[in-house]
């Protein structure tokens, strides 16, 4: 038997190969690996490292349900070698394992990033047999005994948070304990062996149209925390559930029970898994939302937006609405460039003279909307010192199309021999040819012929559980296209490295890590309503990084002076997507946004390098005080919303500066009406705001 133990950036790994070569994970942490948390040989059998099933072979462990658990061959492979080199993110590990009777050779990766507390895995597999196989799961990352640390009960120590997302309701998190799910001991003395799962699945393109593909799981117990997530544009799942008296966490991509997808692997093929983050810290959502957000850092791409985080205008939300001419755009150019905008956004509508939504798809400019023509329109942009932006929704076609009813059927997502149509509207399928082409073609005319430095790339149906065409299953295909559409994507700011792509799926309905390692900046929401809008800006750096994070700022004609206030505090610690109807604004409430976008100017090149904080925790739509706070080296941004509370002050504990003597003021708006004072020995800063609806940005500074 050998034991490997692994310990790199504050991780503790440890695996085990016995002597007949089976290969287990035995821990995965942010403490060494106790003894004595193994609580028995019959319960570390079940550690495997990795989960694959192949359709035909017998599942022969003691299982109830429909568990991915001991999967075949999952639990017969058997350790051939490993690998272990460096490179300039750091170190990568590979386990080789394999089953002997199929032939099937199994790759686990682990990349791991120098400084951060979290790996990037995934798995490849091999058909080095003399007979085809046929694919049911393979797991990105799977870690059994989450629960071995600690004496209580796994549904009275564990609390897993989960985020849950809607249209127009995104980020909404809830911590469940496993008692919430069912998944209870019956006695202390007794196997665990339910058929109980907690499983989160998308099925679809839109990636977080229910749920986010990501959770932590904190002990409360040992005050420990693993967090994950899985990095996919499509389809995934994630499982918790027992097997031989542990706990499990599993991790996936696509696969044939929660969503369709089953790939025939013939003999020589190779299939690789959709890669998967994990990581583990000590402490609980603080330190974990801290360590994804470095890890976010590490894994994306690298570009310019994301280091000086210019300001957006878009003039769709409480603006123009989709009903762009060139009349109505003139004078909002000028009022936004005055207000210090430095992109300037004209949304759905300039290639269509009227109804728009079911022809969408050649993206001329509308000459009626335009006289005399889109190209002078953005050059007039240009004229006021900002760079033109336009929408797209390149991935679709509507349904009266021209060139959508002259393209072949297998330009689209194909189901049972017909076209799948959702919301007037036709899926593109990019592994074909022709849809690179176009989409390619609509590029470059914006992008180089007009000069466009902004794309709001814009996503508004569900085409389902994919397509048949060329594909093993409608799930393959699906898998697919998710790849084929990330490879154009490449493609694009390779040939346009300056050009900025927005992700925006209807709002925030793709927000994954597949699109956000290559996109810089991301579509929180189209919510309508600026008060609710402060729980999903508090929320969005526990999904993804503050500085990819675009939060709609759209003062209402009708509002007055709290109201602009509220709805910049809305942006101010992440980016601004400025909107509303600038023109109609009184002076008063027009020097509250410039004066918010100088003051977020002062401080926007450090956000890439500051830590989220919730002094009052996630929060929940109902909530009445919501809070966020950024951490820089030697001080803190917090933002904090009264929404609705009948109460007019409130403490917030700010644990990491307990014990400090920091000044605190508030830095925006300047001389605004409210209260604040520091407690260092408890660590909160107390708070009073003036109205039921109000906020404020405090600084918190040694």
């Amino acid at each position: 038997m050998e034991r490997i133990v692994i310990e790199e950036n504050g991780l503790y790994l440890v695996y085990e190969i016995t002597d007949d070569k089976e290969c287990r994970l035995l821990h995965f942490g942010a403490q060494p690996l106790r003894e004595e948390d193994l609580d028995s040989v019959e319960g570390r059998a079940a550690f495997y490292p990795v989960e694959v099933m192949v359709t035909g072979l017998n599942r022969e462990r003691e299982l109830h349900g429909v568990k991915v658990a001991e999967s075949s061959p999952g639990f017969r492979l058997k350790y051939v070698s490993r690998t272990d080199e460096r490179d300039s993110s750091g170190r990568k590990l590979v386990w080789h394992l394999l089953d002997q009777p199929t032939g099937l050779a199994v790759n686990l990766h682990m990349r791991f990033f120098d400084g951060i507390p979290a790996v990037q895995c995934w798995t490849e597999v091999t058909n080095t047999g003399t007979e085809s196989l046929g694919l049911e799961y393979v797991s990105s990352f799977v870690l059994s005994g989450i629960e071995k640390e600690g004496f209580s009960l796994p549904e009275d120590k564990l609390e897993i948070l989960v985020g849950h997302n809607a249209w127009m309701k995104e980020l909404s998190f809830s911590t469940y304990s496993l008692r919430d799910f069912g998944l209870v001991s019956s006695q202390m003395t007794m196997p665990r062996r339910s058929s109980q799962i907690v499983s989160f699945s998308n099925t679809g393109n839109w990636s977080t149209k229910e749920n986010l593909p990501m959770g932590v799981i904190h002990n409360q117990e040992t005050d420990h925390s693993l967090f994950f997530q899985i990095e996919h544009n499509g389809s995934w799942n994630f499982e918790i559930s027992d097997a031989r008296d542990h706990l499990y966490l599993a991790l996936a991509g696509p696969d044939e029970l929660h969503s369709h997808w089953w790939k025939e692997l013939r003999p020589g093929d190779s299939f690789v898994s959709v890669p998967a983050g994990v990581g583990a810290v000590n402490g609980g959502l603080n330190e974990a939302g801290a360590a994804l957000t470095r890890y976010r850092r590490a894994i994306r791409r690298e570009n310019e937006d994301n280091r000086w985080l210019p300001v957006i205008f878009n003039d769709y939300m409480n603006c123009l609405f989709a009903d762009p001419t060139t009349q109505k755009e003139l004078p909002m150019i000028d009022k936004a460039a005055l207000a210090g905008c430095e992109y300037y956004v004209i949304d759905a509508g300039w290639y269509a003279d009227g109804h728009w939504w079911d022809s969408v798809g050649e993206y001329q400019p509308s000459r009626t909307r335009f006289p005399d023509g889109l190209p002078a329109l953005l050059a007039y942009i240009r004229s006021k010192g900002m760079i033109p932006g336009l929408w797209l929704e390149i991935e679709v076609m509507g349904i009266h199309c021209p060139k959508a009813e002259s393209a072949k059927d297998d330009c689209f997502f194909i189901r049972h021999g017909k076209r799948v149509a959702y919301r007037s509207r036709w899926q593109l399928d990019f592994r074909n040819p022709w849809v690179i082409r176009h989409a390619t073609e609509v590029v470059d005319r914006l992008a180089g012929e007009y000069g466009v430095g902004y794309i709001k790339m814009d996503y508004n149906i569900e085409p389902g559980i994919g397509t048949e065409i060329d594909a093993d299953s409608c799930g393959d295909g699906l898998l697919g296209h998710n790849r084929a559409y990330l490879a154009w994507l490449e493609g694009c700011f390779s040939k346009y490295p300056g050009l900025v792509i927005e992700n925006c799926s209807s709002g925030g309905m793709r927000m994954d890590y597949a699109m956000l390692s290559r996109h810089s900046i991301q579509s929180t929401s189209d919510i309508e309503d600026y008060r609710y809008y402060a729980t999903i800006a508090a929320n969005a750096p526990m999904a993804l990084t503050p500085e990819q994070a675009a939060v709609w700022s759209y003062p209402l004609v009708s509002g007055d002076g709290e109201e602009t206030v509220y709805n910049m505090v809305n942006a101010l610690l992440l980016r601004i997507h400025q909107s509303g109807h600038l023109v109609n604004l009184d002076q008063a409430r027009y020097d509250l946004v410039t004066e918010a976008i100088l003051f977020y100017k002062s401080y926007r090149e450090e956000i890439p390098q500051a830590l989220p904080f919730w002094p009052l925790g996630l929060s929940e739509y109902q909530d009445s005080w919501v809070s966020l706070g950024l951490r820089f080296s030697d001080r803190d941004l917090i933002a904090v919303w009264r929404r609705g509370a009948s109460e007019k002050s409130r403490i917030l504990p700010v644990d990491h500066r307990r014990g400090q003597a920091m000044t605190v003021v508030c830095v925006y708006p300047a001389n605004a009406p409210c209260s604040c004072c520091w407690n260092a020995s408890a660590g909160s800063l107390s708070v009073s705001l003036p109205g039921e609806y109000t906020a404020r940005i405090f600084e918190l500074k040694r």
